[in-house]
């Protein structure tokens, strides 16, 4: 499926990665474990699975050499762990995944025995994993527990096998991206990078939000000029946002949290106005200085005030581009109770865009 770019549909005037993603990014890997399953509905079976898990790993050494790290809420309907350590000491010293709702348990388990595993001293020191969701019910039969230890581990594989790729990750209804709608049309993983003088700024997007009348293409509304969808949208639950922005400038804690903030504006461009029942959590990572495991800075220095004037329009602009790679991407996807969530990529949409 094509991303934006694909289609001609260029957002804002930085110029993006070689790979327009997050991997464009020394150091930063993204891989995903898919989670689909067609069984008897509970209690015979484990009904149809729609859902899965993405894996952003930020840097090998991260728990010895801590991002920094800082977040954003723009509506507070959802779940982020870690978060709030973020907020506290400024940095983050897992990778960070992505699930659905009711797993976000299992995925935080996981996430601390690959821990463990990777650094045995975290079994005595302190360690929160950053794990964010969205409600993928929709299309996800979630009254069975769909994920298990080894797709975490297999995402988490997948993410550290992927840095240094010159090949764009896969998008869409991939990972945890599986079950998730978007603006009236399926939605799911999408990113984008741009680049600010030598450093790379990137977005990565789990998009579940949004009324399909919402949708704007590119400053075009898509959505009114569509009229009403011809069978039934997504119903409740509304859906959700979580943005992740890393970037290989100097940055501290304080400078990521506004970082964090600007996805928002980014959303607010595709057409969110972030609904009572969607959690828009956004955190930003910096991979270009770095701290020990007291919290004490490398001496790099940091970039703030209005030398982040730059790094605020290119988090805006990836934001808005990956809302639309999240949705392009993604081809129709039929799951519980046969509810189906419709592909963008459409000659109806696509006729507008021309």
């Amino acid at each position: 499926m094509p991303r934006a770019r694909d289609l001609g549909i260029v957002i804002g005037s930085l110029p993006t990665g070689p790979t327009n993603s997050v991997l464009d990014v020394p150091g930063v890997g993204l891989g995903h474990a898919t989670v689909i399953r067609d069984e008897p509905a509970p209690p015979e079976g484990r009904g149809l699975a729609r859902t899965g898990v993405t894996c952003l790993v930020l840097a090998e050494d991260a728990f010895t050499r801590m991002v920094p790290a800082g977040g954003a809420v723009l509506n507070g309907a959802g779940e982020c762990t870690g978060f709030i350590t973020a907020a506290e000491w400024g940095s983050a010293e897992t990778p960070v995944y992505l699930t659905s709702t009711l797993q976000l348990g299992r995925v935080y388990d996981s996430a601390c025995r690959i821990e463990l595993e990777a650094n045995p001293s975290s079994a005595v020191d302190f360690i929160i994993p950053v794990v964010a969701e969205c409600d993928d019910s929709y299309l996800n039969d979630a009254r069975r527990m769909q994920v298990e230890h080894e797709d975490v581990v297999t995402a988490y594989d997948a993410a550290t096998a992927s840095r240094g790729s010159a090949t764009p990750p896969d998008e869409g209804a991939v990972g945890s991206g599986t079950g998730m709608s978007c603006l009236g049309f399926k939605g799911g993983i999408g990113t984008s990078s741009r680049l600010v003088g030598d450093h790379t700024v990137a977005v990565l997007l789990m998009t579940n939000f949004g009324a399909r009348e919402e949708l704007i293409v590119d400053g075009v509304p898509v959505g009114r000029a569509l009229g009403p969808a011809p069978t039934a949208e997504p119903t409740k639950p509304a859906g959700s946002c979580i943005g992740i922005v890393v970037t290989d400038a100097p940055v501290d804690g304080a400078s990521c949290a506004r970082l964090a903030r600007r996805v928002g504006l980014g959303l607010a461009r595709a057409g969110s106005v972030a609904h009572h029942g969607s959690g828009e959590i956004f955190m930003a990572f910096g991979t270009g200085m770095r701290m020990d495991r007291d919290g004490k800075p490398d001496g790099t220095p940091v970039t703030t005030g209005r030398a982040l004037d730059p790094l605020f329009a290119a988090v805006v602009e990836a934001s808005e581009e990956a809302v639309l790679n999240s949705m392009f991407t993604a081809p129709t996807v039929s799951g519980r109770d046969g509810n189906t969530s419709e592909t963008a990529h459409t000659p109806a949409v696509l006729d507008l865009l021309r």
